[in-house]
């Protein structure tokens, strides 16, 4: 399994973070973009629940060794990779600084592309032996471009954007901050 790394050496990790945030909690609900609902969209948190609540569900499964979303410090593996995910959620990250962070000492993470929970929160129907082939994708690492998703009787395409389920310590890594603001408005 080379994306589960239980290690010590450094590793460089990206979180959206507001100014005066410290690193995120160890709570999907903490620090994670998706956990608070924009205010028009009350719908989601329904979704985003739904579909956590699955990926843990067949984690703990099949998939015990690997750190839960649930418990883990959500970011993202390259500084690529969190920009890519500000191009596909503007709103999640607006007014947000993305934060560079390194581990410290002995950790557990994994990595895996987020992009298969923003098929999960499409507006669809999706049976239980789909929901349990999406899980099954998302904690084997692979990629969503790789399996050829339909949404609507069309190819579903997203980019990947590689989160990491962080669990260990983390500290913050000064350097000067890029804005989640639109150029022009920070």
């Amino acid at each position: 399994m080379d994306h589960l790394l239980r290690d010590n050496s450094t590793l460089e990790l990206y979180a959206w973070l507001d100014d005066d945030a410290e690193l995120p909690g160890w709570d999907v609900l903490v620090g994670n973009p998706f956990g608070e609902s924009l205010p028009e969209d009350r719908i989601t948190t329904v979704q985003n629940y739904f579909a956590e609540y699955h990926l843990e569900y067949f984690r703990q499964r099949l998939y015990r060794h690997f750190p839960s979303r649930l418990h883990a410090v959500l970011l993202f593996a390259t500084r690529v990779d969190a920009e890519t995910f500000r191009a596909k959620h503007p709103a999640r990250v607006f007014g947000k600084a993305l934060t560079c962070a390194r581990s410290k000492g002995a950790y557990v993470c994994s990595f895996h592309d987020c992009s298969w929970l923003d098929y999960l929160r499409l507006p669809h129907s999706l049976s239980l032996s789909t929901l349990d082939e999406i899980a099954n994708h998302y904690w084997k690492g692979a990629l969503v471009e790789e399996v050829g998703l339909t949404f609507m009787n069309e190819r579903w395409r997203e980019p990947p954007v590689i989160e990491a389920l962080f669990q260990g310590t983390l500290e913050t890594v000064v350097s000067p901050q890029q804005s989640g603001w639109l150029p022009g408005f920070a």
